[in-house]
């Protein structure tokens, strides 16, 4: 039987991602309660997870500091003697940071991303997208003896940005119940059109529901073109929450409308009811695979035929980005609501 003291778990990428192995993670430490499990970040996603209790470190490269700040941090896994690495973040420098730090045991995706310097390679199918990515997380563990079927979601809580968020609907929106509108994406082939989002909004004009749109700084445009085609104020918080308090803020909304992305897993995790828009479907990149998780939440998709296809440099080949009408995502959200 495997026992291990010292587990790192590799998830430096995003925080859709992040949010999606925490399940893995938790079978983990459940698996080997008395070892002690570190989980190496990207710094931008440290709050998602910071204070969980079946994590018992985060640690984070300092990636400003180029590549004697990757030796260094190499050298820090080095002395922490870690006899267990998980690569759920599958590239060259994360497989060659395990190999190089003489981690013995390395669990990982059999790729072409420096595959070859792990010790225990799996097959990697998640490029097929016939099952969803927090049970691929889960599926990889079976080779060290670890098997969940538990997908439930947790995100750490953050006191001071829990009371920001109660003052936020105090204050800016009267305490009145709001939906959290996400009209953003890492890939502009996932995000739906601004104007069916003004629409969508004036659609629920009189459900005594106030409008709040969040995102990254790069979502700004969109925001604006939102706000210049609606009947009615909404409040533009884009770029204007950390990510504790958008968690914060999700928590405490009536619900939470997004493009496929990484805060939709967010949402779901904190609780919120969700309705996802999903514009494609081809394997790999389909709601089967990334579909948010939870009772509450419902997908939209376009009519057979007028998904959004696109090709390997996620170039457009086919497909209509408006085929999912404002509708379509009102018949979802009234699905979720009263």
């Amino acid at each position: 039987m495997l026992t291990f003291k010292n587990i790192l778990v590799v998830r430096a990428d995003r925080m859709g991602d992040v949010v999606l192995t925490v399940p893995a993670i938790r079978a983990l430490k459940k698996a080997f309660p008395a070892a002690c499990v570190s989980v190496w970040l990207d710094p931008s996603t440290r709050p998602l997870l910071q204070g969980l209790p079946f994590i018992d470190e985060i640690l984070c490269e300092d990636q400003g500091r180029g590549w004697p700040g990757y030796f260094a941090f190499i050298a820090m896994l080095r002395r922490r003697q870690f006899d267990l690495a998980v690569v759920f973040h599958t590239k060259r420098r994360t497989n060659a940071a395990c190999a190089l730090a003489g981690i013995p045991l390395r669990l990982g995706y059999k790729n072409n991303k420096n595959g070859w310097l792990l010790t225990r390679p799996v097959e990697d199918r998640r490029h097929l997208g016939e099952k969803h990515e927090t049970e691929y997380c889960l599926d990889l563990l079976q080779s060290v003896g670890v098997h969940s079927t538990d997908l439930s979601l947790e995100l750490a809580r953050d006191p001071a940005a829990d009371t920001w968020a109660r003052d936020f609907v105090a204050t800016e929106l009267a305490g009145d119940p709001f939906l959290a509108i996400h009209p953003d994406a890492s890939c502009d082939t996932r995000l739906w059109p601004a104007s069916s989002y003004a629409r969508l909004i004036n659609s629920l004009r009189g459900r005594g529901l106030k409008i709040v749109l969040v995102g990254r700084k790069e979502a700004g445009d969109c925001a604006r073109d939102i706000c210049q085609q609606v009947s009615y104020p909404v409040v533009d918080m884009t770029a204007k929450t950390s990510l504790a308090q958008l968690v914060s803020l999700f928590r405490l909304a009536r619900a939470v409308i997004s493009n496929d992305s990484g805060p939709v897993h967010v949402a779901a995790a904190a609780g919120a009811p969700i309705v996802s828009i999903f514009l494609r479907r081809q394997p790999g990149i389909n709601p089967e695979r990334w579909k948010p998780l939870g009772p509450n939440t419902r997908i939209v998709l376009p009519p057979p035929g007028q998904e959004v296809r696109v090709d390997r440099h996620s170039r457009v080949i086919s497909g209509s980005f408006d085929a999912i009408t404002p509708e379509n995502v009102l018949n979802a959200l009234n699905d979720i609501l009263p």
